[in-house]
């Protein structure tokens, strides 16, 4: 345990990658979408305003997977860690950020409940269908979502370690067209509403309960990769 907590620290020592950029992402996100709708509210509109501007910090996670390979997993074998301490130490560091930002969007949402959207009815935060089941299923569900954006970022980086370039661009054109195919399955078969109806009757929650499935299914791939990748 206490070389796992040894790879968090080392993760931590450019607090920059996992703590100052998501959160300078996300503030920045906010008060441009804090100006926008001041500026509409001046023009006279009371609507309701609602910013996808919370989910940038979460492509910028995408990246640090990348990174938290690329830039650390030498120096830590240099160190003697394991490849399981390293996988390991790294996750928790990642789930710490997530636990962070996640917590940061329930408080945000709960204050723009309570202030009506900061008295001008723009939320940025608070989104009524990630809301459906309340506050404790919304930070759930954006903890899954920043951890997703992590692992495939981390995923596609141990397949670069472990293969090389050629085959990470062959793997993600493979993917892409899976999702092409699944799409054209569903589309041809008429199949969407279903799926729609599916999704409903899952909601936001239950979705990010099948995400942490998927996640888990991502990770553990990742880390039987990683155990042959070269430093």
């Amino acid at each position: 345990m206490n070389r796992t907590l040894n790879v968090v620290r080392l993760q931590l020592i450019n607090r920059q990658t996992f703590l100052w950029l998501p959160l300078i992402i996300l503030f920045g996100a906010l008060g441009l979408s804090l100006l926008v709708y001041g500026i509409i509210a001046a023009a006279g509109v009371d609507g309701v305003k609602i910013s996808g501007g919370a989910q940038a910090p979460l492509w910028y996670f995408g990246v640090v997977g990348a990174q938290a390979l690329t830039r650390t997993f030498p120096f830590s074998q240099a160190m003697s860690v394991t490849r399981r301490e390293f996988f390991t130490g790294t996750l928790l560091t990642a789930g710490i950020t997530a636990v962070v930002l996640s917590t940061i969007s329930v408080i945000g949402g709960l204050v723009e409940q309570a202030t009506g959207g900061y008295g001008m009815n723009g939320y940025f935060f608070y989104m009524p269908w990630l809301w459906e089941a309340g506050p404790v299923a919304a930070g759930v569900t954006s903890f899954a979502v920043a951890m997703f954006f992590f692992v495939i970022g981390f995923w596609a980086a141990t397949i670069f370690k472990r293969f090389g370039t050629l085959v990470l661009t062959v793997t993600l054109v493979d993917v892409g067209l899976l999702l092409v195919a699944i799409i054209a399955l569903v589309t041809l078969t008429r199949s969407w509403p279903a799926v729609l109806e599916g999704a409903a009757a899952l909601g936001a929650f239950g979705m990010a309960l099948w995400g942490l499935v998927l996640i888990a299914a991502l990770a553990s791939s990742s880390f039987l990769t990683l155990r042959r990748a070269t430093p």
